[in-house]
């Protein structure tokens, strides 16, 4: 008996060793848990704290970018600026130098004029000196030879009359030729102040341009990934495409505007250049060309391919200074990327007049020429009417 006694107390000190150790690795379990617990929280606070932290970089990243465009819409327009300035000071340039040509060729001939005047005039004084040694009084009260003095009379009056004649013209030569001296030296005055107007504008052109340059190197600092170039350009699209359904909805028929329909491959290239990108070529992921891109060096001109009215004529995000003109029965044509616009909003343009100048606004790392032709908001292969 004292034996069973014996093992009952060695099994329930068994148990009560079996329990302690189950709580035991109940309450280590449970401590395990609530650490697991703890750090699980910590690691969830700090992914929620880099995202919140990821989303204000890419707010203060897009609120840059978009400062960073603003400031390029400037520099574009304070480019176009300057650059029509410098474009009117040439055409002016020109004018002048044509009127100063011109001038100088009236001057040249007014002096000719003056002195063959001044040849003539000599020649009759001479010849009144050589015969007018009579006393013209005498001749008068001279009774003797009547009709040789009557002749004589006659001689000097006529003489007097050629005289006074061609000293009135020689008057007027004079007159001429000194208002003509005076024209010439205020348009080289003009000139020389159109040279010196163009210099200064020249050099704005130059600081416009500088900060374009720091304003595009800015933007590309600020690298897109593929997929945030793709959002980008279809926004850029979306865009445009925008103003072109509200351009078509403003637009009032022209009975003399035909449209393009009748001009296949009869139209010449609104500027001269190599060919960048074709149309339908692939742009960026599924997105492709919708006109063509041509290269050319700036300031060329940018021509009207076709009679029309300007519908737009302004910045436009994406593609710079932009022209959009109307030919008619639902045909535009676009011409983008410019450096200046020369043309306004309701103005009439014939084929090949200039309507821009070739520039690499909108961001453009080259010059050149965006060009696409639409009918009723699609967008057509300029190839099929351009030759």
């Amino acid at each position: 008996m004292f034996k069973a006694v014996f093992l009952s107390n060695k099994l329930l000190c068994c148990l009560v060793l079996l329990s302690s150790l189950c709580f035991i690795d109940q309450t280590r379990a449970a401590a395990d848990n609530e650490q697991a617990k703890k750090q699980n929280t910590a690691k969830l606070n700090d992914v929620l704290q880099a995202i919140a932290q990821q989303e204000s970089n890419i707010i203060k990243a897009n609120k840059a970018r978009a400062d960073l465009e603003q400031q390029l819409k400037a520099d574009d327009l304070a480019i176009a600026k300057t650059a029509k300035a410098i474009n009117q000071t040439q055409q002016q340039l020109k004018a002048t130098q044509k009127k100063i040509a011109s001038l100088q060729q009236e001057k040249q001939q007014l002096t000719a004029q003056k002195n063959t005047q001044e040849h003539l005039l000599a020649q009759q004084l001479r010849s009144a000196y050589t015969t007018g040694q009579h006393d013209y009084l005498k001749l008068l009260l001279n009774q003797e030879q009547s009709e040789k003095i009557q002749r004589t009379i006659s001689y000097y009056q006529y003489l007097n009359k050629a005289r006074i004649n061609e000293i009135e013209r020689f008057e007027i030569t004079i007159t001429q030729l000194i208002a003509v001296t005076n024209q010439h030296q205020q348009q080289v005055e003009q000139l020389n102040a159109l040279k010196i107007s163009q210099q200064k504008q020249r050099q704005r052109l130059s600081n416009n341009k500088a900060s374009r340059n720091n304003t595009l190197a800015s933007l590309s600092k600020e690298l897109l990934s593929s997929t945030q170039q793709l959002n980008r350009l279809k926004a850029e699209e979306a865009n445009l495409t925008a103003a072109l359904q509200k351009l078509t909805a403003l637009i009032q028929a022209e009975i003399d505007l035909t449209g393009l329909s009748k001009l296949k491959r009869k139209l010449s290239w609104p500027v001269k250049g190599r060919l960048l990108h074709s149309f339908g070529s692939r742009k960026q992921g599924y997105l492709k060309w919708k006109g063509v891109l041509l290269g050319a060096s700036i300031g060329k001109q940018v021509k009207t391919i076709h009679n029309g009215t300007v519908l737009f004529s302004d910045w436009l995000k994406g593609y710079g200074l932009l022209v959009v003109i109307d030919h008619g029965n639902g045909y535009m044509s676009l011409y983008a990327h410019n450096q200046t616009l020369l043309k306004s909003v309701g103005d009439r343009v014939e084929t090949g007049e200039p309507i821009a100048l070739v520039g690499q606004s909108g961001g453009q790392d080259r010059p050149g020429l965006y060009f696409e032709i639409r009918h009723q908001g699609n967008a057509l292969n300029p190839k099929i009417w351009c030759r």
